[in-house]
C-alpha cells in the first residue's frame, strides 16, 4: 500500500473563481508531476502552476495518463504529488495497483476523473488516494486540491496576508492600514501583525506609539536566522491581539532588496499569525510587486484625483491579470472632501475601474492629525467617529468575516462525515 494522506473530495464549484471568503493556503516547496489524458486538463494544470499559491512548487506536465505514470516511475523516483487523469473505473483501479508497486512511500496522489460514484470513491479511499476531483476541472480546482494536501484540518491555519498600498504617495495608505489592522485585532478578535515594509520612512512605530530596538530590518538582513522564535523576538506588542514588526525608519544604510528578500519573513509570519497586514510603501520594484501579487487580499488606497485614478486603474489591471484565480483587489477612497479642491466623484472612479470603492473616507485633518501626533488610532481618539465603522467594514471584507460561510453538501457528505468520525 502506498503511504498517502487521506483527503476528502469537495463538491466542485459551479464557476472557476473561488468565493470571496475562501482562503486557500499556499503550497510549500514540493514537486508535482501531472499525467493528463486531455489537452483541456493539461491546460488547466498548466494554468494552476502559474497561480501564486503554487509559486514554490515545481510542476511538470506529461500526457498519457495512468499508463505514462506507471512507465515513468519504473526507473525514476516519484515526486511529492502525482496528479493523474483517468476516465475509466476498472483501468483506474488497476492502474493504481500497478502504480503502488513503483511508487515511493509518502507520495500523494490526486485523481481527476469523470465518474461521480460513491462506490468508486470508497475504492479510491481504500487505496489511499489523497483527493478525487471531478472533471472537467479549472485551474482553481487543481490549486485547491494540491494546496489542501498540505493544510491538514487539525493543523493550525496558515495565516492570511493582506497587502495595503497607496495609489500615490501621501494618500494615507499607512494610516488606513494601521487602523484596519486595529479593527481586525480589536473588533474581530483576530491575532494580527502589522509589517511595516517602508524601512527608511515607515510610520507604524509612530502611529502605535512603539519604539522597539529591533524590527523587520533585522530579519531581512539576516535571512538565514529567520524562524518563528527569531520573528517572535522582533515583534512589538501593541495590544492583546495586535503586534508590530516595525521599520527602523533610519537612513544609516541603503535598503536595496532582491525580489525575494521578504519571502522568509512572510512565510514565517504565516505559520504564527492568523492575519498579517503588510504596509507596502508607494514604490515599484521587484519585491513590492512580489509582495502584492503574493498576498491573499489587496487594498488600494486612493485620493479622488486624476493621478490616483490612473494609478489605481493600472494597479487594478495588473493585479487582476497576475492573479486570475483570486478575487480582484479592493480599493477605497481617502481624504474625500478637501475644501476648494476639485475632486473626481466615486461614481467616476467606479466607472473607470469597473468596481465600486469599498468606502469613501472623509477628509478630517483635525482628528486624523491628532491621532498621528499622539501615536493613537482613531478609535482611541473618538470611539464613535464615523470612520471607525468604515475601517471595520474594510477589515471584514479583507478577512472574509463579513459573510457567514455556508457548508456545502454533496452526495459524498454522509460518507465524509463517517470517515471524519473514525
Amino acid at each position: 500500500m502506498i503511504s498517502y494522506a487521506r483527503h476528502t473530495q469537495e463538491e466542485q464549484p459551479e464557476t472557476p473563481t473561488p468565493p470571496a471568503e475562501e482562503h486557500i493556503a499556499p503550497a510549500p516547496r514540493v514537486s508535482v508531476q501531472a499525467f493528463c489524458e486531455t489537452v483541456e486538463t493539461a491546460a488547466a494544470v498548466q494554468s494552476a502552476g502559474e497561480d501564486r499559491r503554487l509559486g514554490k512548487a515545481h510542476l511538470k506536465i506529461q500526457m498519457g495518463g495512468m499508463a505514462a505514470a506507471v512507465e515513468a516511475y519504473r526507473s525514476a523516483p516519484t515526486p511529492n504529488v502525482i496528479v493523474l487523469e483517468s476516465d475509466g473505473r476498472n483501468d483506474l483501479l488497476a492502474g493504481l495497483d500497478h502504480l503502488a508497486t513503483v511508487c515511493d512511500a509518502g507520495t500523494r496522489v490526486v485523481v481527476i476523473g469523470r465518474i461521480n460514484d460513491v462506490t468508486l470513491y470508497r475504492e479510491l479511499v481504500r487505496r489511499g488516494v489523497s483527493d478525487y476531483v471531478l472533471a472537467p476541472v479549472g485551474a482553481i480546482d487543481v490549486v485547491r486540491s494540491i494546496c489542501n494536501l498540505f493544510s491538514a484540518p487539525e493543523a493550525k491555519a496558515v495565516g492570511r496576508i493582506i497587502a495595503v498600498v497607496g495609489a500615490k504617495g501621501g494618500v494615507g495608505a499607512s494610516t488606513v492600514s494601521h487602523n484596519v489592522a486595529w479593527a481586525i485585532a480589536r473588533d474581530l478578535a483576530m491575532d494580527a501583525v502589522v509589517a511595516d515594509l517602508d524601512l527608511a520612512f515607515g510610520t507604524a512605530g509612530l502611529d502605535y506609539n512603539q519604539d522597539p530596538p529591533q524590527g523587520i530590518a533585522d530579519a531581512v538582513f539576516s535571512p538565514d536566522r529567520v524562524d518563528t522564535a527569531f520573528i517572535d523576538r522582533l515583534l512589538s506588542k501593541c495590544t492583546d491581539h495586535l503586534s508590530l514588526l516595525a521599520a527602523p525608519a533610519t537612513l544609516d544604510r541603503v535598503y536595496d532588496f532582491g525580489t525575494d528578500a521578504f519571502d522568509a519573513v512572510f512565510d514565517t509570519l504565516r505559520t504564527t499569525m492568523p492575519c498579517i497586514v503588510l504596509d507596502v510603501p508607494h514604490q515599484w520594484s521587484g519585491w513590492t510587486k512580489r509582495a502584492l501579487i503574493g498576498a491573499d487580499d489587496i487594498l488600494i488606497v486612493a485620493a479622488p484625483d486624476l493621478a490616483n485614478l490612473r494609478n489605481t486603474k493600472n494597479l487594478f489591471d495588473l493585479l487582476k491579470a497576475s492573479r486570475p484565480n483570486d478575487r480582484p483587489p479592493l480599493y477605497c477612497l481617502n481624504q474625500v472632501g478637501v475644501p476648494k479642491r476639485p475632486e473626481i466623484a466615486a461614481a467616476e472612479f467606479a466607472k473607470a475601474i469597473e468596481s465600486q470603492p469599498i468606502v469613501s473616507i472623509p477628509f478630517e485633518p483635525q482628528i486624523f492629525g491628532s491621532a498621528a501626533n499622539n501615536g493613537q488610532m482613531i478609535a482611541e481618539i473618538s470611539a464613535n467617529h464615523k470612520s471607525i465603522e468604515m475601517f471595520l467594514q474594510i477589515a471584514q471584507r479583507l478577512t472574509g468575516r463579513s459573510e457567514t460561510k455556508k457548508q456545502k453538501s454533496s452526495f459524498l457528505s454522509p460518507l465524509i462525515e463517517k470517515l471524519r468520525g473514525k
